[in-house]
């Protein structure tokens, strides 16, 4: 498994914990087998493109988020991520091959004058030549994992950043939360690096069809409120007794993807509050709780709030 690879893993494992399947369900629901789900989930070997789908099919999940990690992914598994290449349309094999090549040649060190110094005694010092490929290809390797890791923040789900506010100058460097806490209160879960593999603390739907979850960060220690299939004008708010963060669609293209609040601070033992507000002359407020460190189940409550 791959840095580029992890971030697939876990989402896959998310929905498949979501559905309640065991994979032997999951199985019969899908054209993989048993074994295959369970390589998959594993992080042994990628699953095929259909495969993500089929998933996100059965767990009633907008697939636009798995479909771009699934892309990162299998660039790296094949090989791909290693060279630059076109964004618009696949090249031909003939274009690959004179792309590596022109790679490889940049890649090679170019001559440099030679000092007017005298020449070192011999068996002293290094090889002339070798500090310098070293140092290129370290440098390579770096842009590759730096860029990779800055690709994944982007394609994380939810096109509604809360405060839009710059990465952290360390994101580059590690995949572990930014903040903790107080620190966390009013960010943007996605770019703080606390979205990845929280727990779903409880999954409702709205009355017009909308699905609201309410999530919570160990690491981070806050909780935040996500929403899909939700309407242009309808908005999301989430409290743990203190600022409420609020989220609202803005249009069709929100409509077709995630959109989620900005963190709020909780711990174990919080009671996270959430509201679903429909857009105008839709529907009546809805709200539900979820207590952090029990057991997640969807909820529907009966009486609107």
């Amino acid at each position: 498994m791959t840095a580029r690879h992890t971030p697939l893993t876990a989402a896959l494992r998310e929905l498949r914990v979501r559905t309640g399947l065991s994979l032997a369900a999951l199985a019969e629901r899908t054209a993989y087998s048993k074994s295959s789900w369970e390589r998959y989930l594993n992080g042994k070997s990628l699953p095929p493109r259909q495969a993500v789908q089929d998933l996100c099919r059965v767990a009633n999940e907008p697939e636009g988020r798995l479909l771009a990690l699934w892309e990162i992914a299998e660039s790296d598994w094949s090989g791909r991520a290693a060279t630059p290449t076109p964004a618009t349309a696949e090249p031909q094999a003939q274009e690959q091959e004179q792309e590596q090549a022109q790679e490889q040649a940049r890649l090679q060190p170019q001559p440099q004058p030679q000092p007017h110094n005298p020449p070192r005694p011999a068996g002293t010092g290094r090889p002339p030549g070798r500090g310098g490929r070293l140092l290129m290809v370290l440098a390579s390797v770096y842009a590759v994992l730096v860029g990779g890791v800055v690709l994944v923040l982007l394609l994380l789900p939810g096109r509604d950043t809360p405060g839009d506010e710059p990465l952290p100058a360390s994101a580059p460097y590690s995949l572990a939360p930014q903040c903790h806490g107080a620190a966390c209160e009013g960010r943007d879960p996605m770019r703080m690096i606390c979205g990845i593999d929280p727990d779903t603390l409880t999954t409702y739907r709205t009355a017009t069809g909308a699905h609201v979850e309410l999530r919570y960060s160990a690491k981070c220690g806050a909780s935040w409120a996500r929403s899909w299939g939700a309407r242009p004008g309808d908005r999301v708010e989430v409290t743990v007794g203190g600022p409420t963060r609020e989220v609202r669609v803005k249009d069709q293209a929100d409509t077709e993807a995630y959109v989620y609040t900005a963190m709020t601070v909780a711990h174990p033992g919080s009671t996270v509050r959430a509201c679903f507000l429909p857009g105008p002359a839709v529907g009546e407020r809805e709200c539900f709780e979820a207590r952090v460190g029990e057991t997640a189940a969807p909820t529907r409550p009966p009486s609107p709030q």
